[in-house]
This record gives structure tokens, C-alpha cells and sequence, in this order.
């Protein structure tokens, strides 16, 4: 069957139809978003220049930080104008576009847990061996395979949506173009690629949770033998990535591991996903280390001194 495309422009119909409503959410999520910004940048920015902050830790959790840029921004921008436009639209080729980054630096980012999940696992429970397992190889090795991941990931996500036929209608119900919302509008039996994407997300967000655990797991009991100190030291830094690993995978198998429907709740557990997580990862990493708000402060410091100079 030849493969019809009438529709060229998508109308989405944002998170509420109160224009009120919309214009207190804009005021809302506009500095949440500059937050997020500022906020991840700066880890990226401290992460590169501080001498401190060399281990693989560290370098992990600053690509971590430009992700989190990176994918709120495939989204949240938009999201933000439409609050202010009464139609809002986007072609078919940027809703495509918008699925296929959104799942690539969300993807990216979940295999990019699993490696710090990884990296906390070789510090604490092999910290003889740490330098030597974790070398820099490795670790730009298992970042560019988090890339690599999240890319194949969403590839494969665009390829099944791409031959679809977009006869009409053309209003996707939510605030930003993502593969089930679009898989209503399209004028073909779409059982077969709702089970890709169920498998390819799904299962993704499923495998990479049980290694999570179970390397936190491992971790926790290793910790039995340690000193008081010790363990502190290693409960605090795990709290960390147990919190953020949390905020992430609970909305986003709501999401995906459940049949799709239109409630405004879906919208508003996208909403957490997408805007307000990507901000609380770097208030979550900074308030509980120690080392990540000493170097912030000495690159201020460096650079409230240089402007004093001039």
C-alpha cells in the first residue's frame, strides 16, 4: 500500500486550555528551565577546569550534567512559547526530529547511570584497584557508548514511525510530539510498532533499572565491613545517584511500561520528567558533595579576584 501523507502540520494541545492557567505555567517553568541551565552548566563548567575533580566520578557526572541540558532542551523551549501562543503547532518533520533527540539524550543519559552506577561499584567494593580498572580509556570508552546507545536507541524509534501514513486528523494530544501520542493519528494499524517501541523503551528503562539495583545492592552489602566513617562516606555519595536514578526511571515507566492514555496525570508525570528533574539533578549532586561546592567556590573565587584585578 503506497504511503499517504496529507498531513504536513501537527496542532498539540498543551498541558491545560485555560489560557490563565497556561501564563501562571509559563511564569512557572520559565525559571525552572533557566535553572536547569545555569544549574547543569556550571557542574560542567567546574567538572572541566578544576584540578580537584579528575577522578572518573567526576567526569562522568559532567557529561551527565551536559545531557541534562541537552535533553530538557529538546523539549522544554518549546513548551514554554506554546504556553503563550493560543494554536499551538509544529511540522511533522520537527515533531520527528523532537522524538527522535528527546529519546536520544534520554537514553544517553540512562546508560550514563548504569556507568557512574558502575564506576561507585569498582570504587567501593575494588578501591585497590580502582585507577587501574576505571582508566581514562574506559571511561571515555563507556561515555561514548552511552552516546552510541541513545543513538541506536532512537534511530530505530524514527525508522518504525517514518512509513506510517498521516492522513488526518493532525492534534496530538500533549505538550510535546512523542511516539504514542503521534501513533494515534496515523491512518494505519499501528499494533505492531507499539510493541517496538514498548520493547526498545520499555525494556531499555526495565534491564538498565535491575543492573542499577543490583550493583547498589552489592554495594550496600560490602559496606557491612567497613568503619563507621567509611561507610558514611560511601552512603553519602551513593544517596546521590540512588536519588537521581529514582526521579528518572519511576516517572518514565509510568510512562512507557503501561498501555497509553489521554489523562492530564500522564501529561503532568511527563511534565516532572522532562522539566523538573533535569533541574534538581545538580541541587542533588552539589548539596551532598563536599568536593563538587569546594571547587565551585574556588573557580568564583579565581574569577571574583581576576575581575577585582582589572
Amino acid at each position: 500500500m503506497a504511503r499517504t501523507n496529507n498531513v504536513t502540520e501537527l496542532i498539540i494541545t498543551g498541558l491545560f486550555q485555560d489560557p490563565e492557567v497556561q501564563r501562571v505555567c509559563f511564569v512557572l517553568f520559565l525559571p525552572v528551565y533557566l535553572a536547569t541551565v545555569l544549574g547543569n552548566g556550571l557542574i560542567v563548567v567546574t567538572v572541566s577546569i578544576s584540578k580537584s575533580l579528575r577522578s572518573p566520578m567526576y567526569f562522568f557526572l559532567g557529561y551527565l550534567s551536559l545531557v541534562e541540558i541537552t535533553y530538557s532542551s529538546t523539549v522544554v523551549p518549546k513548551f514554554i512559547t506554546d504556553l503563550l501562543t493560543k494554536v499551538k503547532t509544529i511540522s511533522l518533520k520537527g515533531c520527528l526530529a523532537q522524538i527522535f533527540f528527546s529519546h536520544f539524550f534520554g537514553v544517553t543519559e540512562i546508560l550514563l547511570l548504569v556507568v557512574m552506577a558502575y564506576d561507585r561499584y569498582v570504587a567501593i567494593c575494588k578501591p585497590l584497584h580502582y585507577m587501574n580498572i576505571m582508566s581514562r580509556q574506559l571511561c571515555h570508552t563507556l561515555v561514548a557508548g552511552s552516546w552510541l546507545g541513545g543513538f541506536i536507541h532512537s534511530i530505530i524509534q524514527v525508522l518504525i514511525t517514518i512509513p506510517l501514513p498521516f492522513c488526518g486528523p493532525n492534534v496530538i494530544d500533549h505538550y510535546f510530539c512523542d511516539l504514542q501520542p503521534l501513533f494515534k493519528l496515523a491512518c494505519s494499524d499501528t499494533f505492531v510498532e507499539g510493541i517496538v517501541v514498548l520493547a526498545n523503551s520499555g525494556l531499555i528503562s526495565v534491564l538498565s533499572l535491575i543492573i542499577l539495583v543490583s550493583s547498589y545492592v552489592v554495594i550496600l552489602f560490602s559496606l557491612r565491613n567497613r568503619s563507621a566513617e567509611g561507610r558514611r562516606k560511601a552512603l553519602s555519595t551513593c544517596a546521590s545517584h540512588i536519588t537521581v536514578v529514582i526521579l528518572f526511571f519511576g516517572p518514565a515507566i509510568f510512562i512507557y511500561m503501561r498501555p497509553s492514555s489521554t489523562f492530564t496525570g500522564d501529561k503532568l508525570v511527563a511534565v516532572f520528567y522532562t522539566v523538573i528533574t533535569p533541574m534538581l539533578n545538580p541541587i542533588i549532586y552539589t548539596l551532598r558533595n563536599a568536593e563538587v561546592k569546594i571547587a565551585m567556590r574556588k573557580l568564583w573565587g579565581k574569577k571574583e579576584n581576576s575581575g577585582m584585578g582589572t
